[in-house]
């Protein structure tokens, strides 16, 4: 679970503070900060999904590409069966590798 942790920033400066505002010679709004730890975490699950979803677009681009051959639909739709269960594997693999909030 990640813990977040209040703070104001100013609207003009951007200085934060906590666990209050200033004296109030900024205008300040709230904001919710995260531990480095779990921001770097968060990064490196977000780059190896986009790496997934770029591999499963280009798999998928095969799929609007064929265009089997007169009398030859029965064995590329067959392909395109096999390849698009290579795809779901895929993504429920990645599914599997990703923690849950």
């Amino acid at each position: 679970m990640t813990d977040y942790i209040q703070a104001w920033q100013c609207i003009g400066c951007g200085k934060i503070e906590a666990p209050q505002t200033c004296i109030g010679v900024c205008r300040d709004r709230k904001v919710f900060m995260v531990g480095k730890e779990e921001h770097e975490c968060a990064l490196v699950a977000n780059q190896a999904l986009q790496a997934r979803l770029e591999r499963a677009h280009a798999m998928l681009l095969r799929f609007g590409q064929a265009e089997p051959k007169p009398g030859q639909w029965e064995g590329s739709w067959r392909a395109l069966q096999a390849q698009l269960r290579e795809v779901l594997a895929m993504l429920a693999t990645a599914d599997a590798g990703t923690p849950t909030a």
